[in-house]
């Protein structure tokens, strides 16, 4: 979509775009028609229009030129999400090895900040691990800057805790007797035994220390998780669908690794593929259909519950003033979508979506 108040007019619910992917993901290469379409039901719905033969022509011009590498220069700037950093991260090292004269700052300040400076038309592109918000897109209008919804992957939130811990899962119920607003000045496992019971979960937690490290109100990791996991039993609760104030929030994935290490009986969580790698126990969840661990397989059918689309928005005046921009973000919906993604450790968007999102892209204006 390519007007902000088009935009703000079509934000869509979290799980309608999941399934939509789960739904294409099960029938992947079903449909290998040429024309697009508009999916008026889900946030990051992508637009199209017509392509004449004189565009595609265009098209094929200006990637003949992005690949022919060396003579391109400019400069671009990427601010946004921590999730969605190492994508960006990696598709400027692979358009910086045909065009090396084009320098390409990449920033993750998180998802909030990303957008208050895109919003202020300082940056060409932000990424995004939860869809624009409804506040910060009646900001970007107010300051004149149109911009376009484009998908880069698909992600899952791991939840975690050390390997020392004897916990291998964990249930929605027994998260929010964790971490929701009723757990505050909670020290053990056990304190949320009651109001998981009272969720209908187990109530077995163990007596043992309980340490927290997670995104802080910032982060878009943070919005997901409260959307996705928090907010059903908050409203079943009649609290506030929120955390509590007295864990430790960071906004470097890397400190709240660190964090959940560091303590024998810690809970946190993270996008998957931060944690995949790293020296922690992924714990298996369940969001009502019983335990699920978190794999590329599961988060990309929606069978794990705790699965996420990733996001950029570009602002369409800076990026249409900048060759060295417009080249960017052409190689990002081809390449960045069929090569990083992956390589970073992230789930591919199916063939359909990679094509929609480029023709949302294309089709921009």
């Amino acid at each position: 979509m390519n007007s902000t108040g088009a935009q703000r007019g079509r934000l869509i619910k979290l799980t309608s775009l999941l399934a939509a992917l789960a739904m294409i993901v099960a029938a992947c290469g079903s449909d290998g028609g040429t024309e697009a379409t508009t999916d008026d039901g889900a946030e990051g719905a992508v637009t199209t229009a017509p392509e004449e033969e004189t565009e595609e022509a265009m098209e094929e011009e200006t990637d003949d030129e992005a690949a022919s590498g060396g003579e391109l220069t400019g400069e671009v700037f990427v601010t946004g999400s921590s999730t969605v950093e190492p994508v960006s991260v990696r598709t400027q090292e692979l358009f910086n090895d045909i065009n090396p004269n084009v320098n390409i700052a990449v920033d993750g300040p998180g998802t909030g900040d990303g957008m208050a400076i895109f919003c202020d038309g300082e940056a060409d592109m932000t990424g995004a691990s939860r869809a624009i918000k409804e506040e910060e897109a009646a900001i970007c209008e107010e300051n004149g800057i149109e911009f376009t919804e484009l998908l880069v992957g698909i992600d899952g939130l791991a939840v975690m805790t050390s390997n020392n811990n004897p916990v291998s899962c964990v249930s929605f119920a027994d998260i929010y007797a964790l971490v929701g607003p009723e757990s505050t000045g909670f020290t053990s496992w056990s304190d949320g035994n009651e109001i998981s019971a009272e969720l209908g979960g187990a109530g077995d937690m163990p007596d043992a220390p309980l340490d927290i490290f997670g995104p802080g109100e910032e982060s878009g990791t943070f919005d997901a998780f409260i959307e996705i996991v928090m907010e059903g039993s908050a409203e079943e609760r009649g609290q506030e669908a929120i955390t509590r104030p007295d864990y430790s929030p960071s906004a470097d994935d890397n400190v709240i690794l660190q964090g959940v290490q560091g303590s024998d009986t810690s809970f946190g969580w993270v996008g998957y593929a931060f944690a995949v790698n790293a020296d922690v126990k992924i714990l298996e969840v369940d969001g009502g259909d019983g335990c699920v661990a978190p794999t590329s397989e599961t988060v990309a059918s929606g069978e794990y519950p705790i699965s996420r689309p990733l996001y950029f928005y570009a602002n369409n005046a800076r990026i249409d003033a900048n060759p060295a921009a417009s080249a960017f973000v052409d190689f990002y919906v081809t390449e960045g979508l069929a090569t990083a993604v992956a390589e970073v450790g992230y789930v591919e968007l199916p063939d359909a979506l990679q094509a929609e999102t480029k023709a949302a892209w294309d089709g921009r204006g």
